[in-house]
């Protein structure tokens, strides 16, 4: 078994040239982006802090409404934002939102086109597939570490390591909308002499729209999710006090902030959710 491990492929050596050569040559890419995400960050943040809370809570409430059209849920979110206020982390959750949306942002940005492009190229998202599932398989802190080394400390490594576990979903649930279209319609259009964009626009979208609002569905999940993962490089949020918990194997903490981060998901689905009946 020598000869084995003394030929070892050079994977970890091969990612850290990759990655050095990134750092040397790409400074001033990274540099703008990060500048660029930080000031997202910052008037999102602004967005969420500067109103009252009350101000804040009327109107998701009024979203909510005009999204689902429910006074049930309505009345959930407020309930539930009032108990967030109860328990003392109102800052913390707008910390936290504002990082998932931030997030949503940047990745349906990305996931919708990709997801068109690759729904009318079956062959680029066969090429795409591997990488795909390499990013949603790969163990999230391995993220953390390219984020602190092109990025530092703070909310925006937390954000590039939430959106390259994140994108994939917008990616694959788009595609899966906009390839099964059903050719009929696609045959309609066509015989009405409609063109490519138009096509997608006027048929494949709207058809495609469930998936879609699936995929920013899965997409706030999945950034809740990466809270607490976010907070060891520095990212503020629910997931501070989670880490601060564990670090001091403080229960009363841990399951106080655990159910805030609970409550909010529980929220966010309830006003996303869509009727695929």
């Amino acid at each position: 078994m020598d000869w084995l491990t003394e030929t070892k492929i050079p994977v970890g050596k091969t990612a850290k040239t990759i990655f050095e050569w990134l750092q040397e040559n790409g400074e001033w890419f990274f540099d703008g982006l990060d500048v660029a995400l930080e000031n997202m960050i910052d008037a999102i943040l602004w967005v969420f802090q500067t109103p009252h809370p009350f101000v804040v809570i009327a109107i998701v409430t009024a979203l909510t409404w005009y999204l689902q059209r429910s006074w049930k849920i309505c009345l959930f979110v407020v309930l539930g934002f009032l108990f967030i206020l109860n328990q003392g982390y109102w800052e913390e959750t707008t910390e936290s939102l504002t990082l998932v949306l931030s997030a949503c942002v940047v990745c349906m940005a990305v996931g919708v086109p990709i997801g068109i492009a690759t729904a009318h190229r079956p062959r680029l998202f066969s090429a795409m597939r591997p990488v795909l599932d390499l990013m949603q398989t790969l163990p999230t802190f391995v993220y953390l570490i390219p984020a602190i080394v092109f990025f530092g400390i703070g909310m925006v490594p937390g954000l590039i390591a939430t959106v390259i576990f994140v994108v994939p979903a917008p990616i694959r649930l788009t595609h899966l909308g906009i390839s099964t279209t059903p050719k009929p319609l696609l045959e309609a259009a066509q015989a009405f002499g409609a063109t490519p964009s138009q096509t997608l626009w006027k048929v494949e979208m709207p058809y495609a729209l469930p998936q879609i609002m699936a995929g920013l569905n899965q997409t706030i999940m999945l950034s809740l999710s990466m809270v607490v993962i976010a907070a060891l490089v520095g990212a503020d949020g629910l997931g501070v006090p989670v880490v601060r918990a564990l670090n001091q194997v403080n229960t009363a903490l841990g399951f106080e902030s655990g159910i805030i981060i609970v409550v909010v998901a529980i929220m966010l689905d309830r006003i996303l959710r869509v009727d695929r009946s």
